[in-house]
């Protein structure tokens, strides 16, 4: 401890900080060891599980104290909901469980340490949410769900055997995750432990994956030593501009009120963008120390490079040269992304899959109203991107030019939304956020709602060839295949026999006139009825043979003998095929009016 608080006071950095790096830097150091001493081919998985379980109580206990109760205590009640609980439920149980704790701790920080950046024990604990969960719905998976019901990414993660104790705890507190994650599903960890995961990607390896092959295993040190660079560079980037641009000035009543719009927009900007420099440093860092231990591995790119990149949680790259929000937030916290999309996405009917998504997100990550307002203002400004882009893209697409030039636009306008849209995330008080805003005017908010609302009236978008569709009956509906179903269930479209016209086409549609576009409708849907009608034409056909057969039965002896004994012979029969005659007449009534009705209302 002395050696700690030393290195506090020669860094100026707090105690809890110091611990944080310090346990990291052993965690990358001992990763080494668990990858080559510790390897399948040499040790048992259980050595390997509690070796690995050890390290991370040990981690946990040396960065918060006391505190580390809580990183044995969640799990430890979600096991013993798993083990006692049906796993038609158990899911559900499990992420409730695992919420309502993780929510208490959220509180319990908040009214006593409110709005401190100081590192305490709801990071760890939001990784074993993750991990208990995630768990859990595998299990349920693999236990009640038919194959064919799952995706294919259910169909991999089910888990159809309850992990021991020593194998669910070394998953849920395992050293190389348990201070920043990031979070792995159930089966590849098990696949990490027991070597699996590096002779499931050899070349020519079946599925029937037999221990005793020879198998090339790549080194992750290039990973490793790239990710540890770059993560000091983000730490130095950190603490170079965090004391530049600190975010607590934004609360700051001098810097409200005097300075000016553009400066205050630019100082946002900045600090916020200061600040996930801290998230990138922690993230990479713990990646690597991840690949170090030989966890991550994801086969190998097409020239034979191998990639560490299974379990990443940022693409610094990708998220800080985003064209559009989607591209940001695909590229930020991707293991949250894959952990959302498994639970709650994927398994809710779709009108509901982002409200939903939304929801849980906020509650994991906890009550503060910053969180709450930087979603809300995320999803309207997703939204206006989306629309803008409708709008405006397809007008810079003609040269190489202009369509870098767009991008380098689109570039700085995201950052600028970003910082606008991010800064109530990090300075987390509702009150602070409103203020800054209202000295903003809610520009940024006022041109989103302008441009998803108004700017559509009067501004033509792309027209989007792969989602023209004209209506049609289905009368070549035989005819189809699974995918195509599948398409238009997917779009929302299979109830109404909906089909795609100039799918796989790249050019748009020829600018024409509403009377133009009124014929070319025209022509469509009166092929679509001639085309029905021929159908239809067939089916009568051999309705009224089944008709003429059925009058012949009439006076078949042996086919009323094969009546129920409680139909009279004479009548019943009679009484039953007749009224069997009147339903197929009146059917081949409607079949023969059918495509000149549709046809009439459809040319209206």
């Amino acid at each position: 401890m002395f050696f700690n608080s030393w290195l506090a006071e020669l860094t100026d950095l707090p105690i809890d900080l110091i611990n944080f790096l310090i346990s990291q830097c052993l965690a990358l150091l001992l990763a080494s060891f668990f990858r080559s001493v510790l390897h399948p081919s040499k040790v048992p998985a259980s050595v390997r599980h509690a070796i690995g379980l050890v390290l991370g109580l040990f981690f946990g206990y040396f960065c918060f104290g006391q505190q580390a109760i809580h990183i044995a205590g969640l799990p430890a009640i979600c096991y013993i909901v798993i083990r006692t609980q049906n796993p038609q439920i158990v899911q559900r149980l499990v992420m409730v469980v695992a919420l309502l704790y993780l929510s208490c701790i959220h509180l319990h920080r908040q009214y006593y340490d409110y709005g401190s950046y100081s590192l305490d024990i709801t990071g760890p604990l939001m990784i074993i949410t993750q991990k208990v969960t995630s768990l859990a719905f595998s299990i349920h998976d693999g236990f009640t769900r038919e194959q064919k019901e799952l995706t294919k990414s259910q169909q991999y993660h089910a888990v159809k055997k309850l992990p021991s104790a020593l194998e669910f705890f070394s998953y849920a507190l395992h050293f190389q995750g348990i201070l920043a994650g990031p979070i792995v599903f159930y089966r590849d960890y098990m696949e990490f432990i027991e070597g699996y995961h590096i002779l499931k990607h050899a070349p020519g390896t079946t599925s029937a994956i037999n221990r005793s092959n020879i198998v090339h295993e790549p080194s992750p040190m290039k990973s490793v030593i790239n990710k540890v660079a770059a993560s000091l560079v983000c730490a130095y980037i950190f603490m170079k501009f965090v004391t530049m641009y600190p975010i607590e000035t934004i609360k700051d009543d001098e810097f409200i009120n005097n300075t000016t719009m553009a400066y205050k927009m630019w100082f946002v900007m900045m600090a916020t963008t200061a600040c996930r420099f801290k998230y990138y440093h922690a993230w990479l860092f713990a990646d690597a120390i991840c690949n170090n231990s030989g966890l991550g591995f994801n086969g190998y790119e097409a020239d034979g490079t191998a990639k560490w990149d299974m379990i990443s949680n940022i693409n610094v790259i990708g998220f800080e040269l985003g064209t559009n929000f989607r591209d940001c937030i695909n590229c930020w916290n991707m293991g949250t992304n894959r952990w959302l999309r498994m639970t709650v996405y994927e398994r809710v009917p779709k009108k509901y899959g982002t409200m939903l998504t939304f929801a849980l997100s906020a509650l994991w990550h906890g009550f503060y109203p910053g969180y709450y307002v930087t979603f809300a203002g995320g999803a309207l400004f997703v939204m206006a991107a989306r629309s803008a882009r409708r709008m405006f893209r397809h007008r810079f697409q003609k040269t190489a030019f202009v369509r870098r030039f767009y991008d380098i636009l689109t570039c700085f306008v995201t950052r600028f939304y970003m910082g606008y849209a991010t800064f109530p995330f990090i300075v987390l008080e509702f009150k602070a956020s409103l203020t800054m805003y209202l000295k903003f005017y809610m520009c940024l908010h006022t041109i989103a709602l302008v441009t998803i609302f108004i700017l559509p009236r009067f501004i033509r978008g792309e027209r989007n060839t792969k989602k023209t569709a004209v209506v049609t009956l289905g009368a070549r509906s035989g005819e189809g295949n699974a995918e195509d179903e599948e398409k238009e269930q997917n779009s929302g479209e299979k109830s109404m026999g909906i089909q795609a016209v100039g799918e796989g086409r790249n050019d748009p549609l020829p600018e024409m006139d509403s009377d133009a576009l009124a014929s070319v409708i025209k022509k469509n849907i009166e092929m679509e009825a001639r085309n029905l009608e021929e159908f239809l034409e067939k089916k009568a056909k051999g309705i009224v043979e089944l008709k003429e057969d059925l009058w012949q039965e009439l006076n078949d002896m042996e086919l009323r003998r094969r009546y129920p004994d409680d139909i009279s012979p004479d009548v019943g029969v009679d009484a039953f095929i007749k009224k069997e005659i009147n339903a197929l007449n009146q059917a081949v009534q409607q079949a023969t009016v059918l495509p000149a009705v549709l046809s009439n209302g459809h040319a209206k």
